[in-house]
């Protein structure tokens, strides 16, 4: 399997969309300009690429120093269960620096996720969900 790996690399709407809905994750993909803001204003994107096709992504805001929001990390169903979204979050991890700590909010469906790639369950977050 030969994946390639790009940070900050220019994506389209429309890949992205495409990406979340053969991933499974839920996310606005019905609407393009949307996820066109969404791109644009996270400071840290790593994707991952077979070939020309976008079949990962890590979507994540953050200082670079003190903070990292993970916002999504969505794998094409076919590719998931090979380490790529691991890797993902690995270099992620790496362009924030180990003085920042990273955060997300999970999806129901992906709880049992993410304490396999180390992530620690907290209960003291909060939200003020979407009107």
């Amino acid at each position: 399997m030969d994946i390639t790996f790009k940070i900050n690399t220019l994506v389209t709407p429309e890949q992205v969309a495409e990406v979340f809905t053969r991933s499974g994750i839920d996310r606005p993909v019905n609407d393009l300009p949307r996820i066109k803001k969404m791109i644009a204003n996270a400071n840290l994107t790593i994707t991952a690429w077979q070939g020309e096709q976008l079949i990962g992504i890590a979507r994540a805001l953050t200082d670079f120093c003190y903070c990292c929001y993970l916002s999504d990390l969505a794998i094409d169903k076919k590719f998931q269960k090979k380490g790529i979204g691991k890797e993902l979050i690995k270099r992620i991890k790496k362009e924030v620096s180990k003085d920042s700590m990273l955060l997300l909010l999970s999806a129901q469906n992906a709880m049992d996720y993410y304490p396999k790639v180390k992530f620690e369950r907290t209960e003291n977050a909060f939200i003020i969900n979407r009107e």
